[in-house]
This record gives C-alpha cells, sequence and structure tokens, in this order.
C-alpha cells in the first residue's frame, strides 16, 4: 500500500463537473493498492500518517500532527502509484491489486483514517475519473509505502 501524502491549505475533487468532495487545512493522501496489501497495512498505515509532525507549530517548525491542528483529510484512489517504469516508455501497472481488492482496501483505509484523526475522511470515488484540485502547503509532500513497515 502506498500513500503520496501532500499538506494543504485546500483540496477537493469532481467527477463529471459536480464537486464530490472538498477540505480545508489538512491532507491530500492519494493512496494505491498493491495486490499483496492486506488489511493489516491498514493501522500500521493510517497511524503512522496521523502522528506525522508536517504541519508547522507557533515557531515555524514542522512539529505538529494532523490531529494537532485538527485538520480534515481527503483520500483519493490513485493505482498510478504502483506504476513499473524500468523497461520502455509505458508504465505497467501489473502490481496493482484488482479492482474489488482495492476498492475494499480503499474504503477500510478511508474510514479506519477518520478515526485515527476522530473526523469522517472525505474520498473521491473508486474507479471514477476526477479531477482532484488542491493549493499543497510547503511544498510538503511525502510517499509512505507499507512494504518498509518491518525496515
Amino acid at each position: 500500500m502506498r500513500a503520496l501524502i501532500q499538506r494543504v491549505n485546500h483540496a477537493g475533487v469532481e467527477i463529471e463537473g459536480e464537486e464530490k468532495a472538498s477540505i480545508g487545512k489538512g491532507l491530500l493522501i492519494l493512496l494505491g493498492v498493491e495486490e499483496q496489501d492486506n488489511e493489516q497495512d491498514i493501522p500500521w498505515m493510517t497511524g503512522k500518517i496521523s502522528k506525522l509532525r508536517i504541519f508547522e507549530d507557533e515557531d515555524g517548525q514542522m512539529n505538529l500532527s494532523i490531529r494537532d491542528v485538527g485538520g480534515e483529510v481527503l483520500v483519493i484512489s490513485q493505482f498510478t502509484l504502483h506504476a513499473k517504469t524500468k523497461k520502455g516508455t509505458r508504465p505497467s501497472y501489473s502490481r496493482a491489486a484488482g479492482p474489488d481488492r482495492a476498492h475494499a482496501l480503499y474504503e477500510a483505509f478511508a474510514r479506519q483514517m477518520g478515526r485515527e484523526i476522530g473526523i469522517t475522511a472525505q474520498t473521491g470515488e473508486f474507479g471514477a475519473y476526477m479531477k482532484v484540485n488542491l493549493e499543497n502547503d510547503g511544498p510538503v509532500t511525502i510517499m509512505i509505502d507499507s512494504r518498509n513497515k518491518d525496515l
């Protein structure tokens, strides 16, 4: 499971010209589910993300978590985070989980992420063509991969 986390001032997602969800200050999380991922990856990922100290304190130092600042979360499914680009110029997505498995883990991740920070996590729509708008704050962008949890 891979998450590309962006600290944002605001973010939103549109589907077919209609706003599906939006947040203010918080985290935009692009989530990619790999075939070997399972439910056990979710608590580690959401725990790690909810405790990341990537928001600035009163001294301008990144010492605060999403919990500390009362921020919001928008979770968007993004299978392309598992693109393999070693050969040729056309990415392969063979490591990405199939739609049924990925959808279930994406939904479970969003629910758990909301529980971790004490609010409902906003989401896109799994499998839909989406337009994601954001104002990256910093910019601060971090990649987390559950394959690295045991390292």
